[in-house]
């Protein structure tokens, strides 16, 4: 017995400078001080006793929210005495380029750069164009809505943005939200000016919205979609935004409003057996398989980057002249006939404030805001990170946000940074946002001459460049992987994918959100707690479920909670949880008598915990005194 026990005690004098603890981590302070003389081992002892039991009293929250609000009032003044120490031409320069970045790199800007940006942006321009008219027509709005959208947005971008690659525009996912949100409130078909009222007003609200969250460095709030979530509701409204092209690819009159897989279905399975176009079928998945193969031929060939870009251009040129050509539009092959040409009109007079719909057009804004956020920062930070610089999260706010403000009041609706478009961008060689700029003066160009030209365009073209689209959207692999790694953001997955498809836009968004929160509320109460073992020949100790060659210390428990938080949430779950498991120990066959403890010892690795509440700190005196009376 004594054996035994001395085993024990040896055993755990190994555990206990292995667990990080304050009494550890203050005896290797002490061992590195700079000290001539070594103290005495009691006294020294004594030393570290003192400051473990007699601790200082950490800083009040009060103290803490005032050192925080004077660090960053100090940040800003210190900026603000900088300037004011610099001569006035560089005080004005320093205040541009911290408002407008393009004053920092168009100083170092040279003719090759705008070379490589020129070819870029007339690539760009080549799919932004139909692409732009395709995504008008999604929401509900006349197709010169979605080219003015692709010229006063970017060039405000292009002033203020800090993303080098990001191609701006209206986009597939933005688009559905407006038009399955607001046809609740008014019908486009009944009434077109009114609804295009509303989408100019949500347009206004998610730019303010968004300049907000810059502004006030709210952030965090887009950070509500988990990443899982996003890659869930991308690909559920992929789904709806395919199934909604049915209607321009097969011809179809009479369509649903709806946008569950089930109304669109049922719709398309009556009219197939009533009034279909096949010559527009048939047209329509021509161009569509032309667009796939080149999109192929482009990822096999490196060189062939323009080739996928240029393709749907190619389409609209050529179908639009075999339409004039054939007389196709009077076999009942559907065009798009007038596009109104000419600059954006100034469309302040438009926005609707007096509406009875004002409150409901702000929440649609608000969602708005926060998915073409999402999608914007998720593009531009991962081809930052491809070319090696930083983007500025809350400048990009700022800078979508007053794209959108301003161009909500030049007939422009919500845009934002196109996926698809940026990488495009991206492989034409683009150096700076001044191939924003080209591709806004061209699609100008095309506003000015080319509309007129463009009135036998047929429907079903425009639904298969959206289709095109689509596949971009629906990433199977990051859904597997995210099965991997964590099945909680799976769950948040399915939910926003399962919530857009058999429900609405809304609702998987609402689902996403709760169950993310949820995953968070769980978390939080029922915290991972774990015994720990030592890993033979190491002094490291790990988890006995994850690594079943550890070994664990005769007659010590070690237990590690896997939570940076210890409050009323959760402190009697872990205390149960821990006396359960030195139950379950001590009931244990392996005990030598009844009269022997199995566990002598109990060790809380605590190395987690940044937080304990009131209830915290009850739950672990009563854990100490459950304990004592066992021993």
């Amino acid at each position: 017995m004594k054996e035994r026990d001395s085993e024990s005690f040896e055993s755990l004098s190994q555990v206990l400078p292995n667990t990080s603890n304050p009494a550890h981590m203050i005896q290797m302070a002490m061992a590195n001080s700079g000290s001539s003389a070594a103290a005495p081992p009691r006294q020294d002892q004594h030393d570290r006793s003192k400051w473990l039991l007699d601790c200082p009293e950490p800083p009040s929250p009060w103290h803490e929210l005032k050192s925080q609000v004077k660090e960053s009032f100090l940040t800003k003044a210190k900026r603000f005495k900088s300037l004011q120490k610099q001569p006035l031409p560089k005080r004005i320069l320093s205040i541009l380029q911290a408002v407008f970045p393009i004053f920092g790199w168009c100083r170092n800007y040279k003719l090759i750069m705008f070379k490589n940006d020129l070819m870029a942006g007339l690539t760009l321009a080549s799919l932004c164009i139909p692409q732009s008219i395709g995504y008008a027509t999604l929401a509900k709005l006349d197709p010169q809505y979605g080219l003015y959208s692709s010229v006063v947005p970017p060039l405000i971008y292009a002033l203020m943005g800090t993303s080098r690659e990001v191609a701006i525009g209206p986009v597939a996912v933005v688009s559905l939200l407006l038009s399955s949100m607001l046809q609740e409130l008014i019908d486009p078909e009944t009434d077109p000016l009114g609804y295009t009222k509303l989408v100019l007003t949500t347009t206004f609200f998610a730019g303010i919205f968004q300049a907000s969250f810059g502004i006030f460095r709210l952030g965090f709030l887009v950070d509500f979609l988990s990443h899982a979530a996003i890659v869930g509701f991308m690909g559920g409204a992929a789904i709806v935004i395919g199934l909604q092209q049915l209607k321009g690819l097969l011809g179809i009159t009479n369509f649903t409003t709806n946008t569950d897989i089930v109304s669109v279905l049922r719709t398309v399975w009556r009219s197939c057996h009533q009034q279909w176009s096949p010559h527009t079928f048939i047209l329509g998945c021509s161009f569509l398989s032309f667009i796939l193969i080149a999109r192929f031929i482009g990822k096999k060939n490196k060189k062939l980057f323009w080739l996928p870009a240029i393709a749907p251009l190619i389409s609209v040129v050529v179908s639009t002249l075999m339409v004039f050509l054939t007389k196709a539009d009077e076999h009942g092959v559907k065009t798009v006939r007038h596009i109104k040409g000419g600059l954006n009109p100034i469309s302040i007079n438009d926005l609707e404030f007096n509406t009875p719909h004002l409150g409901h057009i702000a929440k649609i804004g608000l969602i708005v805001a926060v998915v073409a956020l999402t999608e914007a920062i998720a593009v531009g930070r991962s081809f930052a990170g491809i070319k090696g610089y930083r983007l500025d999260g809350n400048k990009e706010m700022v800078a979508i946000g007053f794209m959108n403000v301003l161009g909500s009041l030049t007939s422009c609706y919500a845009a934002t940074g196109s996926f698809s478009r940026t990488a495009v961008n991206f492989a034409a060689g683009c150096e700076t946002a001044m191939s924003n700029i080209v591709m806004a003066v061209t699609v100008f160009v095309a506003l000015e001459c080319l509309t007129r030209l463009l009135y036998y365009t047929p429907i079903a073209i425009l639904a298969s460049i959206i289709l095109s689209a689509l596949p971009g959207l629906i990433d199977i692999n990051e859904a597997i992987h995210i099965w991997k790694i964590d099945k909680l953001d799976f769950l948040a997955l399915i939910g926003a994918f399962f919530g857009v498809l058999f429900g609405s836009v809304e609702i998987g968004l609402l689902v996403a959100v709760v169950i993310s929160f949820a995953k968070i509320i769980l978390i939080s109460i029922r915290p991972g707690i774990e015994t720990l073992g030592r890993i033979p020949g190491t002094d490291i100790f790990a988890d006995t479920d994850q690594y079943p060659m550890s070994v664990k210390t005769p007659r010590v428990l070690i237990c590690r909670v896997k939570s940076a938080l210890l409050c009323f949430a959760n402190a009697s779950s872990i205390e149960e949880r821990i006396m359960r498991w030195i139950n379950e120990e001590e009931e244990d066959e392996n005990t030598m008598s009844n009269d022997e403890r199995k566990i002598l010892f109990v060790v809380l690795d605590m190395s987690n915990l940044m937080n304990v509440d009131t209830s915290g700190i009850t739950a672990l005196v009563e854990l100490h005194n459950n304990l004592s009376k066992l021993y």
